[in-house]
């Protein structure tokens, strides 16, 4: 009995603190550290609400406005999610291409780097008057930025496969087809997972970047309306919304991929 009494101790020490590192806590508490130093700077520096508004205020503002931050939250989400959706697909079949047809590679190549060296800023007024200020144009501009990492880290799985493996599915008969499917793509898979992370990150930069040059609606419009009215607080409760929503959006999409992909981390 006394030799079962530190090994239960051990147990519940170590429970207790798997409750103290689970993810929704460390955010929870390092987002009250940032509400406590912005306020603390309000405060100290006394910064006039149109420069800086206090948490308080931007709370506040979050309650009453809660209405028209929804109508345009749903807006960039739509954007965000079609142009992961998008940027994924074209990312995985560029990738697959650069695989099956080499030569295909040296022709991919400028276009997958021209795609990042072009300013985001520059290609929006051209899908601005190619595809108008709907939806369309901030769906396409969102998987133009997530175009280059998926398919790099796609195409770096594939190509990356270890060698025994490909060899011994040879050995045994297995066609082009066979290999890549059985054993390539899920290879790939891991890289793949670190790109989808990376585009999930940077896609609602171009959704709202296309939102700012042109659009009716989405938080970025937002911004912009409560911007130019001097409407601090709800520019920040925008800001604040889109944060919110970039992160519960990488959390998900890692929980999935570590579902899905149970032996990334082996």
């Amino acid at each position: 009995m006394s030799n079962s009494m530190p090994a239960d101790m051990k147990v519940n020490r170590t429970a207790k603190n798997e409750k103290l590192d689970h993810p929704a806590l460390r955010l929870l508490v390092t987002t009250l550290i940032i509400f406590g130093l912005w306020q603390g700077v309000v405060v100290v520096f006394e910064m006039p609400s149109f420069i800086l508004p206090a948490p308080v205020d931007v709370m506040q503002r979050l309650i009453t406005r809660y209405d028209v931050l929804l109508h345009h939250s749903w807006v960039t989400a739509q954007e965000i999610l079609l142009g992961l959706l998008l940027g994924l697909t074209m990312g995985l079949f560029f990738a697959l291409q650069m695989l099956l047809f080499e030569p295909l590679k040296r022709w991919l190549l400028p276009v997958l780097i021209a795609s990042q060296a072009i300013p985001v800023f520059a290609i929006a007024p051209i899908l601005m008057l190619w595809l108008g200020y709907g939806i369309a144009s901030k769906v396409v501009m969102a998987a133009i930025i997530i175009f280059f990492p998926v398919t790099t880290c796609c195409y770096d799985g594939l190509r990356n496969t270890p060698t025994g493996y490909l060899d011994l599915a040879k050995t045994m008969g297995a066609t082009k087809w066979e290999r890549l499917r059985h054993i390539q793509l899920p290879a790939a898979l891991p890289t793949l997972a670190s790109g989808i992370r990376v585009a999930v990150v940077i896609a609602p930069i171009g959704a709202v970047v296309g939102e700012w040059v042109g659009s009716s609606a989405g938080l970025g419009y937002l911004m912009l309306q409560a911007n130019a009215r001097m409407i601090i607080d709800e520019m920040f409760a925008a800001l604040f919304i889109l944060a919110v929503l970039s992160i519960s959006l990488y959390f998900i999409t890692d929980k999935l991929l570590k579902k899905w992909i149970p032996w990334e981390n082996q």
